[in-house]
């Protein structure tokens, strides 16, 4: 198998999740679209979970996800881990176990070969592996830019389930991976970190989120989403919204900054101008609702909108259980447990303060 003549990255636009549409345009997009009504559909799009659920029994419902991302590594094999475990994130973040993944990739044949293709299929399969499921089949193109993901199916109870919009005043934020994934490989892209600087974020996008998602069903959590591609405050605003409609009152949150894990050389790398531009899309879109203390600069404001990929579970739990969730995190080896803030009533819903 040959190797590509040219780096992944290099055919790539955007990395990873920092790939995604920004909320503005989806949002936009959407709202054009029916909401079907099927009382099978127990969580659709309108909500903006992490996956649809659809119950197909009284004791089993069936949990859909797709995710699809450009490189954002140059390791092929080290690419297709990444983003299996992105897309298996949002079945653990529904509190479900997986069943099956079928593959989808755009590959640009000619320019990369097909040895570096095979590596990436090697690097999904061995993540699909450790979940204890199968790549069954899949998709393909050829395309200028190389694309994979995958479509996975998990099953929940549907008395079970985990949503995004289960927040309630007075519970503890939990993130369970730092954030920095987007603005280091950012740096390593543009030449300004070598990838060797990468070695711990890449530990960590291609480590599961079942371990945490089995921490946070045994102390019960109230509501989770997963870190992506909308950055911290993007995604804990989706919370927030969801939430707010669904006990019909307005919740906001507060952060506490100096608690929120972070990668090492990240705050270096922010300071050199090293930001992917959905990172600065995220905060564009999450400042009308933001208030930030007067410490809080430019900078460290764009860290907690920086684009994850493979980011951890952000769980929420009552106060009372969050040192039961923190035991069960510390028991099963997760690195990150850290407590990061608290859901509060709010005048405004989706309001976030960050002290």
């Amino acid at each position: 198998m040959r190797q590509p003549a040219l780096a992944l990255t290099q055919l790539a636009r955007a990395a990873g999740c920092a790939a995604k549409i920004s909320q503005v345009d989806l949002r936009a997009a959407l709202s054009s679209l029916p909401t079907f009504d099927d009382a099978r559909v127990l969580i659709g799009h309108a909500t903006g979970d992490d996956a649809a659920v659809i119950r197909l029994t009284g004791d089993l419902a069936l949990v859909e996800t797709v995710d699809v991302f450009p490189p954002i590594v140059d390791d092929a094999f080290d690419f297709g881990r990444i983003a299996a475990a992105n897309a298996l994130s949002d079945v653990y973040a529904m509190g479900a176990r997986p069943l099956n993944a079928l593959a989808l990739v755009a590959w640009p044949v000619e320019e990369l070969g097909l040895g570096p293709l095979a590596s990436l299929f090697e690097g999904a399969a061995a993540i699909c592996e450790q979940a204890g499921i199968a790549i069954s089949g899949g998709h393909s193109i050829v395309d200028v830019e190389p694309k994979f993901g995958l479509f996975v199916t998990g099953l929940v109870h549907p008395d079970k389930i985990v949503s995004n919009a289960g927040l309630q005043p007075g519970d503890c934020l939990v993130l369970t991976k730092p954030l920095g994934t987007g603005i280091l490989t950012t740096a390593v892209k543009r030449g300004h970190l070598p990838a060797a600087g990468l070695a711990e974020a890449i530990e960590a996008m291609t480590t599961l989120n079942r371990s945490a998602a089995e921490a946070m069903l045994a102390a019960d959590a109230h509501a989770a989403t997963d870190v992506t591609g909308f950055g911290l405050l993007g995604h804990l605003a989706n919370m927030l919204r969801a939430s707010s409609a669904a006990a019909r009152q307005p919740l906001g949150a507060r952060l506490e900054f100096d608690r929120i894990p972070v990668f090492e050389q990240v705050h270096t790398c922010l300071a050199e101008g090293l930001c992917p531009g959905g990172t600065r899309r995220n905060l564009q879109y999450a400042a009308p609702n933001a208030h930030f203390a007067a410490r809080i600069g430019e900078l460290e404001q764009l860290l907690l909108a920086d684009a994850q990929t493979s980011g951890g579970l952000l769980i929420a739990v009552p106060e009372n259980r969050l040192p039961r969730l923190l035991d069960e995190l510390d028991a099963r080896r997760v690195a990150t447990g850290a407590a990061i803030g608290a859901i509060v009533n709010s005048e405004v819903a989706g309001r976030i303060e960050v002290a």
